[in-house]
């Protein structure tokens, strides 16, 4: 049995096995951060947990280099999602970065669908990933479009309430803060305007703040439904 049936192959007993413990030990690890962040954790729990974070990474960094050695095409998986996600949850521990990365792991649930064999969930996914493909050049635009219609948000809210409100909208820059908030229609209501031309404009950011919510999830919709129709049309 060759490293690659164990460590890339779910189809026998040893890869089925070397999955399960790769699942629990990301499962195990996402519990210990979760658990990590209460207050006043005794020293010896700190202790423990930091014990158990050496445990993982040095497992984590064992799994990271076999994948690679298993790979026939080894940049592939370097530079595929999941090699990137298994490297940045190891990373940041051997180089004192000063960012937790640690739940990133949590994306490797994913391997879950490949693990019980769940093929439609797989193709799923694949779909997914080939409409996002397909809506790349307008997400583009439409980002950039955001980006823009952010920026102008600021502008516009500085210049309607900075004179009465110079302390939470003193600059275009601190004004970026409640734009973001608007225009994605969270509005945490810690920061709004209360000059009639302001309340106006948060009126009409607001209204554009509807369409940056539904335009990307309308292009994906759009786009999956352009990939469904491609493959039944392979079908026939």
């Amino acid at each position: 049995m060759s490293l690659r049936d164990i460590v890339q192959e779910s189809d026998t007993k040893a890869g089925r096995v070397f999955d399960y413990v790769v699942f629990i030990l990301i499962i195990s690890s996402i519990i210990a951060l979760t658990f990590e962040t209460l207050p006043d954790l005794s020293p010896a729990a700190k202790r423990a947990f930091y014990i158990f974070e050496v445990i993982t990474v040095v497992l984590f960094t064992i799994e990271y280099f076999l994948r690679i050695m298993a790979s026939r095409e080894k940049k592939n998986y370097i530079f595929s999602f999941y090699g990137i996600v298994d490297l940045l949850a190891i990373i940041p521990f051997y180089f004192s970065l000063g960012v937790d990365l640690r739940a990133v792991r949590a994306f490797r649930l994913f391997r879950i669908f490949r693990i019980l064999k769940l093929v439609r969930y797989d193709n799923a996914m694949a779909r997914f990933g080939k409409a996002i493909m397909y809506a790349k050049e307008e997400a583009i635009i439409f980002f950039f479009a955001t980006i823009i219609l952010l920026y102008l948000s600021a502008v516009g809210i500085y210049y309607f309430e900075h004179d009465a409100q110079p302390k939470n909208f003193g600059s275009i820059i601190h004004s970026l803060w409640w734009a973001v908030a608007t225009l994605t229609t969270v509005g945490y209501g810690d920061v709004y305007p209360v000059t009639v031309g302001g309340k106006l404009f948060t009126f009409v950011i607001l209204m554009c703040g509807l369409g940056v919510v539904a335009v990307p999830a309308g292009l994906v919709a759009a786009a999956l439904s352009k990939v469904i129709e491609n493959e039944e049309r392979m079908k026939e």
